[in-house]
């Protein structure tokens, strides 16, 4: 099996074992898929639950899509001079997961794993890079979630290099960020790497084994904190600031994340893009938390990356 499609029969499995997982612990909704087509190639299976016990709206998506490289794209990809005016075209395939919860005390979640391949006039590789990452945005900060999120990625980390977690943490940390914003980061992080490559000591299997054993540790880090939360009693005031805290999320996805920029400009499908949205937001003028309170609390967590493990 080529290295192709064996990280294509991977994302598809790994779409269906966090589905499953999902759907028994929400308990009512389950998932609608949306197979699609790319005019310029491949396509994709777009995954949505709504209005279900514990999820107001989420989606676990895969695509495998490819193209010709546009000048769009090559800006977008920085590709070296080298490679300037040359006919190249290009594969990407990757699971993207984005799941708003109803209750304010449950975690938004954030997933991504993904495969990208260069191609010159003859249909040989010529680049290949792997990325990806999970992070947290929870609206209350309860230290136990942080701890046992954060913990789940370091042991998967140190299995491949321990090395992983301080710096992924840490490209994690400097990248969900709201610049404009005094930079607050969107919520309190996870894991981030991107544009790696193999190398003589991490060859193309270690990033494929490592992308599959972080991929596989999402339900591991996840579920047990929805577990744990769905049930907790909140009020309108809860509600209120969770709308709060989704206007930053937003403001993050349309205005800075690289994924979102890249497919609104490379006429990726609109709707799977922004799929990562999520169904209600407040935007108020200069909304300050109290000093001292739980609110005020996650937000200088979001200020200020804390080292949770």
């Amino acid at each position: 099996m080529s290295i192709k499609q064996q990280w294509i029969t991977y994302i598809h499995s790994l779409q269906d074992n966090i589905c499953a997982a999902l759907e028994a612990e929400d308990g009512k909704a389950t998932f609608v898929e949306d197979v699609w087509v790319r005019p310029e190639g491949g396509g994709g299976k777009t995954r949505v639950i709504a209005n279900g016990n514990v999820f107001e709206k989420g989606g676990v998506n895969t695509s495998a899509v490819e193209g010709v490289v546009t000048d769009a794209m090559r800006n977008q990809l920085k590709l070296p001079a080298e490679l300037i005016g040359k006919e190249l075209s290009w594969f990407a395939c990757g699971l993207s997961l984005v799941l708003h919860p109803i209750n304010p005390f449950v975690p938004t979640v954030h997933c991504n794993y993904r495969m990208f391949e260069l191609y010159n006039q003859e249909g040989e590789v010529i680049d290949r890079w792997f990325g990806g990452g999970t992070d947290l945005t929870p609206y209350y900060l309860i230290d136990e979630d942080a701890i046992h999120f954060h913990k789940t990625y370091k042991d998967v980390c140190d299995q491949f290099d321990t090395t992983f977690y301080p710096t992924f943490k840490k490209l994690c940390d400097d990248y969900f960020v709201n610049y404009h914003r005094n930079n607050e980061r969107r919520g309190i992080g996870g894991i981030f790497y991107d544009y790696q490559r193999a190398s003589e000591t991490k060859n193309v299997d270690f990033w494929i084994n490592f992308g599959q054993a972080c991929g596989n540790a999402f339900n591991k880090a996840y579920i047990p904190i929805v577990a744990k939360r769905k049930d907790i009693p909140y009020t309108s005031a809860h509600k209120h600031w969770q709308e709060i805290r989704r206007g930053r999320y937003t403001e993050f996805n349309l205005v800075h994340d690289r994924g979102t920029l890249f497919g609104l400009r490379t006429n990726g499908r609109i709707e799977s893009i922004l799929m990562s949205l999520p169904p209600t937001v407040r935007f108020e003028y200069n909304y300050q938390p109290v000093a001292g309170s739980e609110e005020d609390k996650l937000l200088q967590a979001c200020l200020h990356p804390r080292d949770f493990v």
